[in-house]
């Protein structure tokens, strides 16, 4: 099916393969890499978009574009946040305020038509949504895609249909409305199995599952410590007047001159002790103290999900999953 992706999209989708975090040992490296694949997505792609959820991973690569298409003239790409009816609060207000310091055009995609239904009926997260009031795209979905043989799924993120239809479903459908043909993502090798293989360009191109589309990957070499020494060494100095580069604070009344956390772009749920920001009536946070100062060698990032989802990601990438 590549055939029906654009000829004009020439890149290497090997680049990236059989290596780890190991292969870039120092922040520098990592960010040349980083730096360098932005560019060539930016270059590339005719009508990319930036997947952001307001975390550290997709912001940390929302300033890379920034950086990079300010520095070569290009144009900034549009951000695209996947409101699946269940974030925190504190998501929506981080991505609402930082996209208007930042000057970047957010399109908020949904499943409207599960949205629609559990409003119309007064659903809450974790009641059942019957199959056969979806429309027919869902149901294709649910029965021919994902298989699933249950009249009813639960109204939850976290879970094999949920995740599927509020957030791969959502994000499949902004990319056919707006015929993106690229989109940057934060993805990690380190941040679980399904993501240890993928490379720096990763094509997405049959049609019969997604709108042909590549994802671009450029902080695939940083690890969870080296997002934070990202953070507190460049973006949060570049981005603040006179922070100092490299300090790092210790809790949210830590920060220097008088700043406070809704200064600085670090979402204040990292503050709060989570290290993944995922459902609100799901996540956890992993401790008290901010995420930067957990034991992150020895401790899971994302312990604070719930597993269902986490078990199955390999089913889910291969469906469109970020």
């Amino acid at each position: 099916m590549a055939e029906l992706f654009p000829s004009y999209v020439d890149v290497d989708y090997s680049a990236g393969a059989d290596e780890d975090p190991s292969d870039y040992p120092t922040l520098d490296a990592k960010l040349e890499k980083a730096v360098e694949v932005t560019r060539t997505g930016l270059e590339t792609y005719e009508n990319p978009a930036i997947l952001w959820t307001g975390g550290k991973d997709s912001t940390l690569v929302l300033y890379l574009l920034a950086e990079v298409a300010e520095e070569f003239g290009y144009e900034l790409p549009p951000a695209i946040f996947i409101d699946h009816y269940q974030h925190f609060d504190a998501a929506h207000d981080f991505v609402e305020h930082w996209a208007d310091e930042w000057n970047i055009e957010v399109v908020y995609a949904q499943n409207e038509d599960v949205g629609n239904y559990v409003n119309e009926h007064g659903l809450t997260p974790g009641d059942d949504v019957p199959i056969a009031e979806l429309n027919e795209q869902n149901q294709h979905h649910v029965r021919d895609l994902l298989e699933y043989e249950e009249e009813t799924f639960p109204f939850l993120l976290d879970t094999y249909v949920g995740n599927h239809l509020l957030k791969t479903v959502a994000l499949n459908n902004a990319l056919e409305k707006d015929g993106i043909d690229g989109i940057f993502s934060g993805v990690r090798w380190d941040e679980q199995d399904a993501r240890a293989e993928e490379t720096f360009f990763s094509p997405r191109h049959d049609p019969d599952i997604y709108p042909p589309h590549d994802r671009i990957q450029p902080i695939l070499q940083f690890d969870e410590p080296a997002v934070w020494d990202a953070f507190w060494e460049v973006v949060v100095p570049e981005t603040v007047e006179e922070y100092p580069a490299g300090y790092v604070p210790e809790n949210a009344a830590d920060l220097p001159d008088g700043l406070s956390i809704d200064d600085v772009p670090v979402s204040p749920k990292y503050f709060d002790g989570f290290r993944s920001l995922g459902s609100e009536v799901s996540t956890e946070r992993s401790a008290e103290q901010p995420a930067w100062h957990q034991d992150l060698e020895r401790t899971t990032e994302r312990a604070g999900r719930a597993q269902d989802k986490e078990d199955l990601m390999a089913r889910l990438r291969d469906l469109g999953y970020m």
